[in-house]
């Protein structure tokens, strides 16, 4: 416990699934964490909740913002360096997942996965990198998918918008290294968020009951990345259930 005290991370996509995992894991090792996502209604409700789980004086604040607006996310950073002055961790975690299969997926819902998924965090990403260089470091978390090395069926918006996270990753990871701005990619396989509440597939074609994990191991890994020492980075994490079919495929 208190891995993170005195630290200030934003976790986008924080108000449920796995950015409210991460937040969680956030505070109880003492950091302050600002959730962001386009709707207060359940920020309120998940900020309260996190409050009360955390420990060595964190403090958890909902913060409303598109990721998609540039205006927005100039905001939010703003906000947040008005409050505590300066930003450690950045979890992109905001996503959507929509799937079809290539002949039939509308332009528009390309657009929208490709704007919230990748413009979305590269947005944020660069507000980070601002801050970031003028205090010495932090850490940027992007939020990736298996889908980014074993494709489902019908996702070719989701799966080319999590290839693009990873090398979004790579790229921003080489620019901050000399200013001890680590970048690093978690990759979640099959967790049970509440867009997944049947267990079966969020995107694309029904692929059946499959084994899910909690979003705890989710957080645990986050907050690893976000404890490493200023000299190394875990670029690279993939965590997901055990019995998921995922090695073999094929």
């Amino acid at each position: 416990m208190g891995m993170l005290n005195g630290k200030v991370a934003i976790v986008t996509g924080g108000g449920s699934g796995i950015g409210k995992g991460i937040a969680r894991a956030f505070v109880q090792e003492g950091c302050n964490v600002v959730i962001a996502a386009r709707t207060m209604d359940r920020l309120d409700v998940t900020a309260k909740e996190l409050q009360s789980g955390a420990t060595d004086g964190a403090r958890v604040i909902a913060m409303q913002a598109d990721v998609t607006d540039e205006k927005q996310v100039q905001a939010l950073f703003a906000a947040v360096m008005s409050q505590f002055k300066r930003v450690d961790i950045l979890v992109n975690n905001s996503g959507v997942v929509k799937g079809g299969s290539v002949d039939t997926l509308p332009a528009a819902t390309w657009r929208e996965v490709i704007d919230v998924n990748v413009t979305g965090a590269f947005l944020c990403l660069r507000e980070a990198f601002k801050i970031m260089k003028v205090q010495g470091g932090g850490k940027i978390i992007n939020i990736g998918s298996i889908s980014a090395q074993r494709p489902r069926h019908q996702s070719a918006a989701y799966t080319t918008s999590k290839f693009a996270i990873w090398g979004l990753t790579n790229a921003a990871a080489l620019d901050g290294r000399e200013f001890n701005i680590a970048v690093s990619c978690l990759h979640p396989g099959n967790v049970m968020v509440e867009r997944r509440s049947n267990s079966r597939s969020g995107a694309g074609r029904d692929e059946g009951p499959e084994p899910m994990l909690s979003t705890e191991p989710i957080g645990r890994v986050a907050v690893l990345m976000a404890t490493m020492p200023n000299d190394a980075n875990l670029l690279e994490a993939i965590v997901l259930p055990n019995a998921q079919t995922y090695l073999g495929r094929g």
